[in-house]
């Protein structure tokens, strides 16, 4: 399996999880779980249009600010979200804001 179908089935992994864990009121584990679907599709981006992936999140900002700014603003205030889990509860909205963007990026990636 080459690197663009792997990322394409572990974006859909992290997805079907995240709205497992949705359904179960596990918030804090689908906001995860919908952020890193996010960065795969973005790396899934990535890698069709620059032929790699990114090694960390700096580089992977850098390469969306630099080139594809309008992913980078959504990853930008996505972060944010993301870090939040580490510590303190993400509400329902909140999961849902990732959950929209995630759909969003997976449509304008066409990692379907």
């Amino acid at each position: 399996m080459d690197n663009l179908s792997q990322l394409r089935l572990i974006a859909h992994e992290f997805f079907d999880e995240a709205e497992q864990s949705e359904l179960n009121n596990s918030l804090n584990t689908a906001a995860t779980l919908y952020f890193k679907a996010i960065v795969v599709a973005l790396d899934f981006h990535i890698l069709k249009h620059e032929k790699l992936i990114p090694k960390n999140h700096t580089e992977r900002f850098y390469i969306l600010k630099s080139k594809y700014n309008d992913f980078y603003l959504l990853l930008d205030r996505d972060f944010p979200l993301y870090q939040k889990t580490y510590s303190l509860q993400v509400n329902k909205e909140q999961v849902e804001l990732l959950k929209d963007d995630c759909k969003k990026i997976f449509t304008e990636t066409d990692i379907k």
